[in-house]
């Protein structure tokens, strides 16, 4: 694993990702239950176009996506004080030094990975009530492992004043083996559709 240790959402963070997958993205690649995701060839051409432009797409951050950084911070400080494990902060992970594709994990352990969420208050109680990861981060987080290597990822969804929800998930190695040759495939056509848009210029 490689790491590049600045702040995220900073100049250097966004220049680091522009035109590679990233984890919290590899939903638009495989789905949930391990099947080709339909947003592929939409999210393949938007790296590609990165790729050529040497820019990162502009994303649109909601007043809650705002307001979900702002808390983050006092959700990592909790994390560190409750657990017996203690995190600490990178800007983003490549697997190997080809860095075809990366993961910006909230936070690092000795022995897993972390990946905070601060919904909405209903979000949280919603997820509070099922007890369980939400399906739809199941990529986000299968893929981190797969970056980095570690054996397990803990989950928090945290809301102040409300009570935390923290899930250690494990490895699951069915789901990364369908999650590594979709990767492989996806980036295959990357550079294929790159060179392709590079032949116009």
């Amino acid at each position: 694993m490689i790491t590049v240790d600045c702040e995220q959402y900073s100049e250097e963070w966004w220049a680091a990702r522009v035109g590679i997958p990233t984890a919290s993205c590899f939903d638009q690649i495989i789905t949930p239950t391990g099947k080709p995701s339909t947003q592929a060839k939409k999210y393949l051409h938007q790296l590609a176009g990165e790729r050529i432009a040497g820019c990162k797409t502009e994303t649109y951050q909601s007043a809650a996506m705002q307001r979900g950084l702002e808390v983050e911070e006092e959700a990592w400080n909790f994390f560190n004080f409750v657990q017996n494990e203690t995190a600490w902060q990178v800007g983003l992970c490549y697997p190997d030094d080809k860095k075809q594709y990366s993961c910006s994990p909230d936070g690092l352990t000795e022995t897993a990975g972390l990946e905070i969420k601060c919904p909405l208050i209903h979000t949280h109680v919603e997820y509070l009530l099922s007890g369980t990861v939400p399906t739809k981060y199941i990529p986000q987080i299968q893929g981190s492992m797969l970056v980095t290597g570690f054996p397990a990822w803990y989950f928090l969804s945290y809301y102040p004043g409300l009570p935390p929800l923290i899930i250690k998930v494990e490895r699951d190695t069915e789901y990364l083996a369908k999650l590594k040759v979709g990767l492989e495939m996806f980036i295959e056509e990357l550079e294929v559709t790159t060179e392709r848009l590079r032949a116009m210029q």
